[in-house]
């Protein structure tokens, strides 16, 4: 039997890029998915017929996380097609073509709208799930980054997004223990995905300051989404663990 056999998750932004990667695994270890999504594109209707060809269910749904009523219908949806809700991946986010300005530059609209999706997307989505997990315990993974412990020339609502990212997981781990639900949060270095391409030149990457001399991939976080999901991570909660390939040491 699958590691993750008939249990059902929910992948925030989970039809390109990381997320779709996090999808497809955790579809591999034996989960059905709902993919929860702004971006209504080929991606997400690849990422669909990816999973449903390794015989598991998959959904999609509509979801702006920083709309409480969206995040509500995603869990609804989810638990009336689906019947259950064991993991929720918090992996949308605003990264995607970000510019880098100086921290004083940045209009407050753009300051507003990462930490409406990337921070209240992310405790709206835990609140959404709660009443479903409760009664049988469950994993919540928050996506956060390297660059809060290392911070980020240009990007400093990013950079504090993903430090309230972590600052949540904490928070609610204390909470949500109780109910045996486990939260952790994962923070990738930099990867080789789409969104990282409009941010910067992968190719031009220095990973010289890398102990193992790569740039990251999608499949080196989501392997580790997905033993965050299994029984044998069941006393783990709370942490934040840095995928960077050796960059950051603590």
């Amino acid at each position: 039997m699958s590691k993750l056999e008939n249990q059902v998750a929910i992948v925030t932004g989970g039809g390109r890029g990381l997320g779709a990667s996090i999808s497809i695994s955790l579809a591999e270890a034996g989960a059905n998915i709902a993919i929860a999504t702004k971006d209504i594109d080929q991606n997400l209707f690849d990422t669909v017929n990816k999973i449903e060809s390794i015989g598991r269910k998959c959904i999609w749904i509509e979801t702006d996380v920083s709309d409480p009523n969206q995040t509500q219908n995603m869990a609804q949806t989810t638990y009336d097609k689906l019947g259950r809700i064991d993991i929720l991946v918090n992996n949308a986010a605003v990264y995607f073509g970000l510019q880098r300005k100086k921290f004083d530059e940045i209009s407050p609209k753009e300051w507003d709208l990462v930490m409406a999706v990337n921070v209240k997307g992310t405790w709206l989505s835990c609140c959404a799930v709660f009443q479903y997990m409760k009664n049988n315990g469950g994993r919540i993974i928050n996506i956060a980054s390297e660059v809060f412990f290392t911070g980020s020339h240009g990007f400093p609502h990013y950079v504090a997004s993903k430090g309230a990212v972590i600052g949540l997981t904490r928070a609610l781990a204390a909470e949500l223990g109780p109910f045996n639900i486990c939260v952790n949060a994962v923070a990738p270095g930099f990867l080789d995905t789409e969104a990282s391409r409009t941010i910067a030149d992968v190719q031009k990457y220095d990973t010289s300051k890398t102990p193992l001399r790569r740039v990251g991939t999608p499949q080196d976080i989501a392997g580790l989404v997905v033993f965050l999901c299994t029984q044998e991570a069941g006393f783990i909660t709370g942490q934040t663990i840095v995928v960077d390939g050796g960059r950051y040491m603590h």
